[in-house]
């Protein structure tokens, strides 16, 4: 089983707005690294 662990800059996205969202979550656009693009499709929900 793997984990994946995100990091985000505060000023992009706060752990105030994350928890706002609460379990409907928010997409994750702006990806711009190839690997890291290709591991996020590997995730399952």
């Amino acid at each position: 089983m793997a984990y994946w662990l995100f990091k985000s800059e505060p000023s992009a996205w706060s752990w105030d707005e994350q928890v706002a969202k609460g379990d409907a979550g928010e997409e994750w656009d702006g990806v711009r690294n190839y690997q890291a693009r290709n591991y996020m499709r590997q995730m399952k929900v």
